[in-house]
């Protein structure tokens, strides 16, 4: 009897000690991530004061992109002059978020405060912020908030957790000891005590950002460095209490996140909940240096391709010193809005289908998959993380098939073809049974043959803003 006492009571403790670990996720949290597993697609700004130097510093481009600071070793006092100069007059929150919202996107994520620690807020516990420090004064979330409830678009705040090389009490690891910390300035790596940074600066400034511009979708983290599980967890019920439908992503870290990140990268494990953070150009902050900008096509196709695998695309504009986007990326997001109006259909609430996608076959390949002879070629993905400009993301055009689906609906992508018709071999006769077909932005009759290999359809003509990306909506017998 004491024995079986005894086992109840370690099952007691064990059941205790699971409650405990998942205090902090909200009992809701699938309902809390329902608006965001069904937008898809999101946009994500990168604005602070390396908006204002664009790329130099000392009368030539700078290192490191918007992390120069840490890159060039700038000393605290000589970087927190920029703000002198920043006075982004033509900062305009409803033409940002009208951008936003005419591309397709559903949610915005603005950097609060990046690594260098400066907070683009009003910020009561800590002076280093945009209206304190510059001749602007004045709080763009503010306005950002209002423009975003005006045109029903979430609204959510980027904030470094485990880097500010602002602050004396930060302590880094990656890649080794110390080797993201400001060091010039605080160089006894020893020292910091990051309880002291979180209690001073993170949780005052998180309250601020969850107490005075409404109802805040997400709060996107980055960077938990050397955070422990403990103070994770406290972070996450600090939030749940301010906001309990806040989410918060994976980098408030130690495994506690709403859904998973992946940087500059179509790929993640998660076969749910994830999302891919990716720049238009090679850096995530405006630099006028750059001039490798990621073609409308290539950035449908990253859509298509995080979207066919479960997941959201978040994708970047770093705005000017002044406050406006740069034309290149305004060109972009207009583009990408014009294949939306066709297509959002495919994007907006679809799940995962049996398959992610299959490669897209060429003429001849065709002809032999018609008499069973071969299989089409498969693109791999690829993942290479770095910092700073670290973007891993494949620039071929190849032609191939992806799918979403959402209720009997099967959505094909016909991604950037080369050829008359396309055979979609998991539609073959056999693998569903299908009801109907028709191409979304079209009226006609669509012909088709579902041959024992492969659904054969023919290549659409139509226009999709230039952009060679179209969907048929394959509708199954139920």
């Amino acid at each position: 009897m004491r024995r079986i006492v005894y086992l109840c009571f370690l099952l007691v403790l064990a059941a205790n000690a699971l409650c405990q670990q998942q205090q902090h996720r909200s009992p809701t949290v699938t309902n809390k991530l329902a608006w965001w597993s069904a937008a898809r697609f999101g946009l994500f700004i990168h604005w602070g004061l390396y908006a204002q130097t664009a790329g130099d510093w000392n009368g030539r481009p700078t290192r490191g992109g918007e992390h120069f600071m840490l890159y060039e070793k700038i000393p605290l006092h000589r970087y927190a002059q920029i703000a002198k100069d920043f006075k982004p007059t033509c900062f305009d929150a409803d033409s940002w978020v009208k951008a936003a919202k005419y591309a397709g996107m559903k949610y915005i994520v603005i950097t609060a405060k990046h690594h260098d620690g400066f907070a683009m807020f009003r910020s009561p516990s800590s002076d280093y912020n945009i209206v304190q420090q510059t001749p602007w004064q004045r709080d763009p979330m503010q306005d950002l908030a209002a423009a975003c409830k005006k045109y029903d678009m979430k609204l959510g705040f980027y904030y470094s957790l485990g880097r500010d090389w602002a602050d004396p009490d930060v302590p880094t690891n990656w890649p080794t000891r110390g080797g993201r910390s400001n060091s010039w300035d605080y160089p006894d790596e020893d020292a910091k005590d990051l309880t002291k940074y979180i209690a001073r600066k993170v949780k005052p400034q998180l309250r601020e950002l969850l107490t005075q511009y409404g109802p805040i979708g997400l709060i996107w983290f980055d960077t938990p460095e050397l955070f422990s599980k403990r103070q994770s967890e406290d972070i996450r019920r600090f939030i749940n209490d301010l906001q309990p439908q806040c989410i918060v992503n994976s980098r408030i870290g130690n495994n506690l996140g709403d859904y998973t990140v992946v940087e500059q990268s179509l790929v993640s494990k998660a076969t749910e909940n994830w999302e891919a953070c990716i720049t238009m150009s090679a850096n995530w902050g405006y630099n006028r240096h750059d001039t490798i900008w990621k073609s409308p096509e290539i950035l449908v196709r990253n859509l298509v391709e995080v979207v066919s695998k479960g997941g959201n695309l978040l994708l970047n504009v770093g705005p000017k010193g002044d406050g406006t986007f740069p034309p290149e990326s305004i060109a972009r997001l207009r583009s990408i809005g014009d294949w939306m109006a066709m297509n959002g259909e495919a994007i907006y609430g679809s799940r995962t289908w049996k398959v992610s996608g299959e490669g897209n076959l060429l003429i001849g390949e065709q002809e032999q998959l018609l008499t069973g002879q071969t299989a089409g070629k498969q693109v791999d993905d690829k993942m290479d993380i770095k910092d700073a400009v670290n973007d891993a993301t494949s620039k071929e055009v190849v032609p191939d098939i992806r799918f979403t689906a959402k209720d009997n609906c099967v959505y094909v992508f016909i991604r950037s073809p080369n050829t008359r018709f396309a055979m979609i071999k998991s539609l073959a006769a056999g693998q569903a049974k299908i009801d109907k077909i028709s191409l979304l932005g079209s009226r006609e009759n669509i012909p088709w043959t579902q041959h024992a290999a492969a659904l054969q359809v023919p290549i659409p003509q139509t226009n999709n803003g230039n952009i060679p990306v179209s969907v048929y909506k394959v509708a199954l017998v139920n």
